[in-house]
């Protein structure tokens, strides 16, 4: 593989599209607007700036990984790509009419990829026309400091394409855990629901926000308290990944909790939106409950 296309300009793919880049590999990256994806490489540019400012990004890098990333709006530029990841929004529906338009475009042995963080991978590999080529190849924010990356491997997914996501993740520094292809998969089938909790007691007053975090910050020697990880998460991710769970298997225990569902109505997603269980509009972030 040399060539990369990435589908999603957002963070998540711009993410992807940086460590993929700075690993020597040529980045087609894509948004349904150009704006975006030119935005998106802006992003990538800072963010190897501050890996240089950190010692973790050669300062000779930078220059030729830029240089390796062409934005488009089209699928037919994915024409020359030998693996095409999907990185747009947590919408089942979304991501299939993406892969409608993609594949007709596709050459025969291109290699199809997904990071969704809770969809089932076989049941999107089966809208395509590759199946066996096709993964779950999910990331984790901030892609280019989170060192773990999720092989999810549909029914009908070949020996040949685990072995060449397993090689991919190696070559762009990840180390990769294979999972298997059961609701959110390994990481988020653990640690959403115990964000979902923390909303939970939040709503429930069994503690505040602050009270919340340092808790398990100090209790579980967590890094960063729930309500801090899901406003980082995403609270609108977040919410779509206890619906798929809870839908998928039918358990109650996966029920969102009230106040998420709340918080996404009003458009608060968390950091990324500069408010959520926090505010982010000053120089330290408060509490919004």
């Amino acid at each position: 593989m040399q060539v990369i296309g990435v589908i999603g300009a957002g963070l998540m793919g711009n993410g992807i599209a940086h460590v993929a880049a700075l690993a020597g590999y040529d980045v087609i990256l894509s948004d349904v607007a150009l704006d975006r994806a030119q935005a998106a490489v802006r992003t990538i540019e800072k963010n190897l700036g501050r890996g240089v400012s950190k010692g973790i990004v050669a300062a000779d890098a930078v220059t030729p990984a830029l240089a390796r990333i062409t934005v488009t709006t089209d699928s037919a530029a994915f024409a020359a790509a030998d693996l095409v990841i999907e990185a747009a929004t947590e919408s089942e529906p979304i991501k299939l009419k993406i892969f409608a338009g993609l594949v007709p475009h596709l050459k025969a042995d291109a290699l199809l990829a997904t990071n969704t963080s809770s969809i089932s991978i076989t049941r999107l590999a089966a809208a395509t026309d590759r199946p066996e080529r096709f993964t779950g190849l999910h990331f984790f924010n901030p892609v280019p400091l989170m060192t773990l990356v999720e092989i999810i491997p549909g029914l009908a997914t070949s020996d040949a394409t685990k072995a060449a996501m397993h090689a991919f993740a190696t070559k762009i520094g990840k180390t990769a855990i294979e999972a298997a292809d059961a609701p959110a998969f390994i990481v988020n089938r653990i640690l959403c629901p115990m964000l979902n909790e923390a909303i939970f007691a939040l709503g429930e007053g069994v503690g505040s926000v602050l009270d919340i975090d340092a808790g398990l910050k100090l209790g579980a020697n967590h890094p960063m308290g729930p309500l801090t990880l899901a406003d980082f998460v995403g609270l609108d991710t977040l919410l779509s990944i206890m619906r798929v769970m809870q839908d998928a298997t039918g358990d109650p225990k996966y029920r969102p909790a009230p106040l998420l569902v709340k918080y996404v109505e009003a458009g608060w997603f968390g950091k990324k939106s500069g408010r959520g269980f926090y505010d982010y509009s000053g120089e330290t972030p408060t509490p919004t409950r």
